[in-house]
């Protein structure tokens, strides 16, 4: 299989892991052995990005929308986090990956909110790929909550409204110390953002593939690298030379 050059990789990776409950359907499996199966390219996919030299990989873990699915799938996805955070801390650790969240960790149960914390910080010294999960994540809520903190600022003098920016409102999202994505995947085949990093995403490179999250894997991710390869990213601008 042709490799991909170190210096072609996007220096930060978003995914929208999509498919997990179809990839279960499809086998007339229960859709929790789909989330089982797609932890598994979790694994796979985290650590050929960090072989790869990819700096930051954000992977949609759960959404602010995702409560509303049934109480039992719910369950079993904070104890299937929970299980990956024991499983995986030394494969982390093995691969120098630094474990970061955005979003509001607090609302998921406290044993798994205490575990991302133990975990982050064991991970906190790790110098190569940061490994970010959006845990119920929600991209508007992100933005809400940066629009009030600058309002805050605002109404105790402490910002002037004019001297309000696109670099002020970067600054108070959840993803402040976070370079923006270059390149998004989404797979499953579904041609949606879902809520993800709205802000972020305003010159990501998209990719879409019909690939369900299980069964994503490391060819799945070089073709969607080798696409990568292939943009010209103008950012608004024309044509390079």
């Amino acid at each position: 299989m042709r490799e991909v050059k170190p210096m072609n990789v996007p220096a930060h990776l978003a995914i929208i892991m999509d498919g997990n409950g179809r990839w279960a359907k499809k086998r007339s499996m229960p859709r929790f052995m789909g989330h089982a199966e797609g932890a598994k390219s979790v694994r796979v996919i985290t650590e050929e990005c960090a072989r790869l030299g990819i700096k930051y990989l954000t992977l949609y873990a759960f959404s602010t929308e995702n409560w509303k699915r049934p109480e039992k799938e719910v369950s079993f996805l904070m104890g299937l986090l929970g299980r990956y955070l024991d499983s995986e801390t030394e494969t982390l650790l093995k691969n120098n990956v630094r474990l970061f969240t955005i979003g509001d960790i607090s609302k998921l149960p406290a044993k798994v909110s205490r575990k991302l914390e133990s975990v982050k910080e064991k991970t906190s010294k790790n110098s190569g790929l940061k490994l970010v999960l959006a845990l119920n994540y929600g991209s508007k809520n992100e933005i809400l909550s940066a629009v009030k903190k600058i309002a805050e600022k605002a109404a105790s003098g402490a910002l002037k409204p004019g001297k309000i920016t696109e670099e002020t409102i970067t600054q108070n999202l959840f993803t402040a110390s976070i370079p923006d994505p270059d390149l998004m995947i989404r797979t499953s085949g579904e041609f949606r953002i879902s809520n993800f990093l709205l802000w972020q995403l305003a010159y990501t490179e998209l990719y879409i593939t019909n690939v369900l999250w299980p069964d994503f894997r490391k060819k799945e991710l070089l073709s969607a690298i080798r696409s990568y390869n292939k943009r010209d990213r103008r950012y608004g601008g024309i044509k390079s030379k």
